[in-house]
């Protein structure tokens, strides 16, 4: 890739004074166009993944011949469904026996309410008794049926997204005139996409890993509700670095609530973080590499910026959408700075 120049001081101020306020309009569309654009923003990285997988498919020519194009994505579309539809069937078949036990837990917590009656896990349980009682069970409800809107837009746009991949590179062509920008941002735009489809198919390899090795701790335990909390496990792992975290606390304090003893809950608790700490730290990293190239302290800051604006989407969404921002910035005179602090040796 050919050097950017540096743009001088005067330059640098002016485009960091219209970056500014470009980045203030922006992030106000973000925030009020959020029930539209969020639902695309993951049918788009859907349709990175699927491509990601159908490439795959295409590159191990089954029969010494190579899959065609449409076949490839068709499959991966289907693999795409068949997940969607076991994520479902497993969270819905289990929502109604936690509904159901929801007023065994509140009595036992009642009952516990009192950190001298529980003693080693009052406070916890106090915590989680005022928790309970503060939560809207038909707010609850009413989001649940909202993210499932939202779940079938994004289906419904990841079809459609795909067959624009190939004439939109024309489109984008023909819209650039012939100075050569529409190339530039073709060229962006695939290392973008390369750098998202590595980031997303070893995440989404190991969250999988995760959620099985987890289920394997917390059902022999005879933990309630193992499935959803490996489910969750899987989705909370693609949040950075406080995602497994939040794994780990939910299900130990769903045991607290079940067993009420130290010994169940330390050994769940030892389990969930060696299988976090093997996974995420040692086995995520040898995967990825260094091919997103970013600083950690961005990544925390920018998954903090992304959920204050999209919540949870937004803290799901927050490594690609800084992988994108990094690129784009990197290819701009006045902006290359930036992309300097956001990566994390200095190379962009």
């Amino acid at each position: 890739m050919a050097q950017v120049p540096e743009a001088p001081a005067g330059d640098r101020l002016a485009w960091t004074r219209d970056g500014l306020l470009v980045a203030a309009l922006g992030l106000s569309g973000l925030y009020l166009f959020r029930d539209f654009l969020i639902p695309l923003a993951f049918a788009l990285l859907l349709v990175v993944l699927l491509s990601s997988l159908a490439d795959w498919l295409r590159a191990r020519r089954p029969f010494g011949r190579a899959v065609p194009a449409w076949a490839a994505h068709a499959l991966s579309f289907a693999v795409l469904l068949l997940g969607g539809l076991a994520f479902t069937s497993i969270v819905g078949a289990q929502l109604s026996g936690l509904a159901a036990a929801l007023p065994h837990y509140a009595v036992r917590l009642e009952q516990w309410a009192s950190p001298g009656d529980a003693g080693w896990a009052g406070p916890v349980l106090a915590g989680l008794r005022d928790l309970l009682g503060r939560t809207d069970v038909a707010g609850l409800v009413l989001r649940l049926v909202q993210d499932a809107t939202g779940l079938l837009l994004t289906l419904l746009y990841v079809p459609f997204l795909l067959l624009e991949r190939h004439p939109m590179r024309a489109k984008i062509e023909a819209a650039a005139g012939p100075d050569g920008s529409g190339a530039k941002v073709i060229e962006v735009a695939a290392r973008a996409s390369a750098s998202i489809k590595r980031y997303l198919g070893v995440k989404t390899f190991v969250s999988v890993l995760t959620a099985l090795a987890s289920y394997a701790v917390m059902k022999p335990l005879g933990l309630d509700f193992a499935e959803t909390w490996a489910v969750l496990t899987f989705a909370l792992n693609f949040i950075p670095s406080i995602g497994s975290v939040l794994a780990v606390a939910l299900a130990s304090a769903m045991a607290v609530v079940q067993f009420g003893e130290p010994a169940p809950v330390l050994v769940l608790l030892l389990g969930l973080g060696t299988v976090q700490m093997v996974l995420g730290n040692v086995v995520e990293p040898a995967l990825m590499g260094r091919s997103l190239n970013l600083s950690p302290l961005m990544v925390i800051l920018s998954l903090t910026a992304w959920t204050g604006i999209w919540g949870l989407p937004g803290a799901l969404l927050s490594v690609p959408f800084t992988v994108c921002i990094l690129l784009v910035l990197a290819e701009l005179r006045g902006g290359r700075w930036i992309a300097v602090l956001l990566s994390m040796d200095g190379r962009v």
